[in-house]
């Protein structure tokens, strides 16, 4: 496989590449799947969890879509540990639940700051582009090949060639959900997409990129032999909302959640909705993560239990499909030292996470409630 050559300098001339201090190659799409190709057992992994998850989306499979995992990932053998844990936890309560692994890898900034195991594998600043590329497929192979489904935020939009095949879930995230490039780009995914609300709190862009994203498009991007083209796309039938909270507060009570459910059914969308227990649901107080969980399962439950009775509750608890945590080993955040060796283990760099037990009494609560069985 070849390796991104050396930076080079930019032609100069009074117009362009002012701003620029070298050009770097970068390995093809194909290079990297010829490297780590997708295999039988992980193709199986995401046939299969693609196909529950639009079931629980359009409503023909009861269970509960639970995305649990690290804010972000910065080290591929503390990732594989949790995973390890989570695949196991995933085999004893499939009949209840859906469980995907978050393998966020690409993050977006405010301002600045380490934008991910993609971006900076190494955590220094390095930016080595194709040394995250080939860790992170790594990374996500042997994520699938445990029978454990992996879901991931698209940032960058050259990035999904190089992993398509490896996703079961994706997210279009509040910074990017109004963006066109992104809505565009989820329309040609192969998998389910959640767009989150806005920073704001706004839930109407959501619906309106599930709406953009459910048309066809065209757009450029890259083919596997990293040759400028424009792709062509039928339209994604799977997008949903993800409630994220914003700027005015949290947004997983039953009046937002059917609300939403109300824009979705207006947009000729299916009412599925996914809460996001951290963000602004929580006041990124990770220890808040837990009174979120609880209140989308009283949601659920109590849509049960409303029977033929019209109430918001009945309605939310309806449109409610899947839920989100931050989790990480260890509970709590760090910032990235200046001597990596100081990294606290199993600990996020970015957003504050709660610990791998109090993950597996969440999950295991869910499934004693009963929230709905697999057919």
């Amino acid at each position: 496989m070849s390796s991104a050559s050396n930076p080079t300098a930019p032609h100069q001339s009074a117009t362009e590449n002012l701003h620029v201090s070298a050009f770097e190659t970068v390995l093809s799409p194909r290079e990297l799947k010829d490297a780590y190709p997708l295999s039988a057992a992980a193709e199986r992994t995401v046939f299969a969890a693609r196909e529950a998850v639009r079931g629980i989306l359009h409503g023909t499979d009861p269970r509960l879509l639970v995305i649990a995992g690290p804010c972000s990932i910065h080290d591929a053998g503390q990732a594989l540990t949790y995973a390890h844990k989570l695949a196991a936890l995933r085999s004893e309560l499939s009949g209840q639940l859906e469980i995907v692994m978050r393998v966020y890898v690409d993050k977006p900034r405010t301002t600045v700051g380490w934008r991910g195991y993609l971006t900076d594998p190494h955590l220094n600043g390095a930016y080595d582009f194709s040394g995250g590329l080939r860790r992170t497929r790594e990374l996500m192979l042997a994520i699938n090949d445990l029978g454990l489904p992996v879901a991931t935020e698209l940032l960058d939009p050259f990035v999904p060639q190089y992993l398509f095949d490896l996703l079961s879930w994706v997210c279009i995230g509040a910074r990017t959900a109004e963006s066109q490039t992104h809505r565009v780009m989820a329309s040609a995914v192969s998998a389910p997409v959640g767009f989150k609300n806005g920073t704001s709190g706004n839930l109407k862009i959501a619906v309106d990129a599930a709406v953009a994203a459910r048309n066809p498009h065209a757009f450029f991007t890259i083919t596997d032999d990293a040759r400028a083209c424009i792709v062509h796309t039928r339209g994604n039938p799977d997008g949903h909302v993800v409630l994220r909270g914003g700027s005015a507060g949290p947004n997983y009570g039953a009046d937002s959640v059917s609300e939403a459910a109300r824009l979705m059914q207006l947009a000729h969308l299916t009412p599925a909705v996914v809460v996001d227990c951290s963000h602004a649901n929580s006041g990124s107080d990770h220890t808040r993560q837990h009174l979120v969980w609880q209140d989308v399962l009283a949601q659920r439950q109590n849509s049960r239990d409303s029977g033929n009775q019209d109430s918001s509750d009945q309605r939310s608890g309806a449109a409610l499909r899947g839920v989100m945590i931050e989790s990480h080993l260890n509970a709590g955040k760090q910032s990235i030292p200046a001597d990596l060796t100081d990294l606290q283990y199993g600990v996020s760099v970015t957003d504050a996470c709660i610990g791998w037990d109090e993950t597996e009494a969440l999950l295991r609560g869910a499934a004693v409630d009963g929230l709905g069985s697999k057919r």
